[in-house]
């Protein structure tokens, strides 16, 4: 009798398959998440100090018409340079029309949601032209200027 000796099934172990990540892998996507999180709030933090310069920018403008409607409807006055004043941050004592206007004009501009007390101004007319400027820190922006300055020209 010819014995064959019965083969016997032994499992192949197939390589043994990954089952999860490692806790290096786990760290490292943290890390990455980490820093690109602190990416995205770096540039809302610029986008937040550039959109209150543009708003501060439009504000001096917003001023500076104002303060011609005011010199518009006492042109007369304003032709004869009775507006003109030098860079100031001091608004001038109550008094005529025009003291006030000024009054008025440079307490506007330093109001807190406007541009602050930091703000002053500045009017200079020759003939019928006039020419205002408007300057406030602007130094939270980024590269912003401590004496930002917005000059508006126009004829009375």
């Amino acid at each position: 009798m010819n014995h064959h000796p019965v083969p016997r099934c032994v499992p192949v172990r197939a390589p043994r398959a990954q089952s999860g990540m490692s806790l290096v892998e786990v760290l490292v996507a943290v890390v990455v998440l980490a820093f690109g999180l602190l990416g995205i709030a770096a540039m809302q933090m610029t986008s937040l100090r550039s959109s209150q310069s543009a708003l501060e920018r439009s504000q001096a403008v917003a001023q500076s018409y104002a303060m011609f409607d005011a010199m518009r409807a006492n042109r007369q006055v304003a032709l004869i340079g009775r507006y003109d004043i030098p860079m100031t941050c001091t608004a001038p004592d109550p008094g005529d029309l025009v003291a006030n206007d000024l009054r008025h004009w440079i307490q506007s501009m330093q109001q807190p949601q406007v541009l602050g007390p930091t703000a002053c101004g500045s009017i200079t007319c020759s003939s019928t032209t006039c020419t205002i400027v408007v300057q406030w820190d602007d130094s939270r922006r980024k590269g912003g200027d401590a004496a930002q300055k917005v000059t508006t020209k126009t004829v009375l």
